[in-house]
């Protein structure tokens, strides 16, 4: 019997092929919507997410509360400073701890003007850094502790996406209205700012950006075998002597790794959430359309379904057959909408590498597609039930005589 209603349900579709497509326009566009949206945010975190399990967990993070990405801000009260990069690294299950200082500075090179920001990094830190933002030369090399007025490039530089010209090795540019020689440039990491930032020791960026003793943010190594939350918390409680500052009150923060990889997956689900809340909005016009397209579909077949009941089919039957018709209508609309949204989430990846943002990749897992599949057969059965009930409900001698 269910492949018979199948079968009648199918029937009558391709019997009103316009309209049913019509009506599975609005199921395609909200679908399409959520599953770009979603798959974006799936790769996204997925590629970000291993590319923090890459650099390892056994990193600590410690900056200025208040301070964004170790970015700092003129807005935030409390720096960090020299002692306490001293006291983190004195702290029983740090390996290594270093600062580093960073700050924006006017770049001048063939009479372009651009505004960048700077890093200056210890030299006996540079490995933990390349650890953590992975660094590596492409051509030319790095600045070293005993070089003067050099710096190193990001990747943007020398492909023309800071200037309307290449930066090359050995070419001068400006720094803060000093000149400086191009010592290296830096290959593509695939995070627009770090593509883009200038990097030189710590001595010149001190120079550059009129720094005393201040740190802007400390990355710490934890010994092996050691749990980065335990040390953590010693490290918090370091700081506080060293600062004197009672628990509670702490004017800096300590993160792990695994607790960035939280925090920012928090943040892509909230927005995630709203975006899909956005999308759902066609999914609720679409089931509307559905339901418009099911009621029309009892009137015009008022006739058919008191032969039916006429013939002994039960209450029951007729429900189940106009609600499979519906279902049909959500399903192949999903199936049509999923199609597109893998489509647009290429097409926005594809965007996104060529504009630097290799970060940005799209991920399907098979679960997300089956899930919105049933989905949307499910918000076209749900269309289809007061329509069905109706069709259901109709007396076999009143359905026979209308015309």
């Amino acid at each position: 019997m269910i492949g018979d209603y199948f079968k009648i349900a199918w029937n009558g579709l391709k019997t009103r092929k316009l309209r049913s497509w019509l009506t599975m326009i609005g199921i395609f566009i909200g679908i399409a919507a959520v599953v770009a949206l979603v798959a974006v945010g799936q790769g996204l975190e997925k590629s970000i997410t291993e590319q923090f399990k890459q650099l390892g967990t056994d990193k600590l993070f410690i900056q200025p509360k208040g301070q964004i990405g170790g970015i700092p801000s003129i807005d935030t009260a409390a720096q960090l400073t020299k002692e306490d990069v001293k006291t983190v690294s004195r702290t029983k299950g740090i390996e290594i701890a270093s600062g580093m200082v960073a700050g924006v500075v006017k770049i001048e090179f063939e009479d372009e003007v651009s505004y960048q920001l700077l890093t200056g990094v210890e030299e006996e830190a540079k490995e933990l850094y390349k650890e953590f933002a992975d660094w590596q030369i492409e051509i030319g090399r790095e600045v070293e502790e005993k070089d003067k007025n050099k710096v190193a490039l990001g990747y943007s530089y020398g492909a023309k996406k800071i200037f309307s010209k290449p930066v090359n090795v050995r070419d001068r540019i400006k720094l803060n209205n000093n000149e400086f020689r191009v010592s290296g440039i830096y290959k593509k990491i695939g995070n627009p700012q770090d593509d883009a930032q200038i990097y030189t020791n710590e001595k010149t960026a001190r120079e550059l950006l009129g720094l005393d003793d201040e740190v802007h943010f400390i990355i710490a190594k934890v010994s092996s075998g050691k749990d980065a939350r335990v040390i953590a918390e010693s490290v918090k409680k370091e700081l506080r002597k060293e600062r004197n500052l009672k628990k509670g009150n702490e004017d800096f923060t300590v993160q792990t790794f695994e607790e960035l990889i939280e925090s920012f997956q928090k943040i892509l689900y909230v927005v995630q959430a709203v975006l899909i809340g956005i999308a759902a909005i066609s999914l609720i016009v679409g089931g509307v359309g559905i339901m418009n397209t099911m009621y029309a579909a009892v009137l015009q077949r008022t006739q058919e379904i008191g032969i039916l009941k006429a013939i002994g089919a039960r209450n029951s039957s007729i429900l189940a057959l106009f609600l499979i018709e519906s279902g049909l209508l959500g399903l192949f609309g999903g199936i049509i909408g999923t199609g597109i949204g893998i489509g647009i989430a290429k097409v926005i990846e594809t965007i996104a590498d060529k504009w630097g943002l290799g970060v940005l990749k799209v991920y399907f897992p098979w679960y997300l597609i089956l899930g919105i599949v049933l989905f949307s057969f499910s918000i076209g059965a749900i269309s289809g039930v007061m329509p069905a009930m109706r069709a259901a409900k109709l007396k076999p001698v009143d359905a026979l005589r209308y015309e």
